[in-house]
């Protein structure tokens, strides 16, 4: 009876840590804002703002996918060009898939990201 107890504890945590970890990326209402700590955005020559993708992951996704990619809560994200493509990807971030819900980011945060998912093959 004291190990169901324990196993049914521990199962609510990990749930309740998984869901508040991949919760989504900005925050405040409905405003676009690039992930806070360590910026969503760089200025490359020329004077455009380019979306950081790897930074995005880092502040949104890494804490399900791991901040090398291999999975934990989430799945293995690796090899994931080689299973999906970038569409598909997009479309898994701006609607969630299984137990990941739909991600906060802007259209230009999520091609960039998928862009960046998709290489990894």
């Amino acid at each position: 009876m004291r190990q169901k107890w324990w196993t049914f504890l521990l199962s609510g945590a990990l749930v309740v840590g998984a869901l508040s970890g991949c919760g989504g990326g900005s925050s405040g209402g409905g405003t676009s804002q690039p992930p806070s700590g360590g910026g969503g955005t760089e200025q490359p020559s020329g004077g455009q703002t380019a979306v950081d993708a790897e930074a995005i992951y880092q502040n949104t996704c890494s804490s399900c996918h791991g901040k090398d990619l291999s999975g934990g809560f989430g799945p293995d994200l690796r090899h994931i060009g080689a299973q999906l493509s970038k569409d598909e990807i997009v479309q898994i971030i701006e609607k969630g898939r299984g137990s990941m819900p739909a991600q906060q980011l802007n259209q230009d945060e999520a091609e960039a990201v998928a862009t960046w998912l998709a290489e990894k093959k």
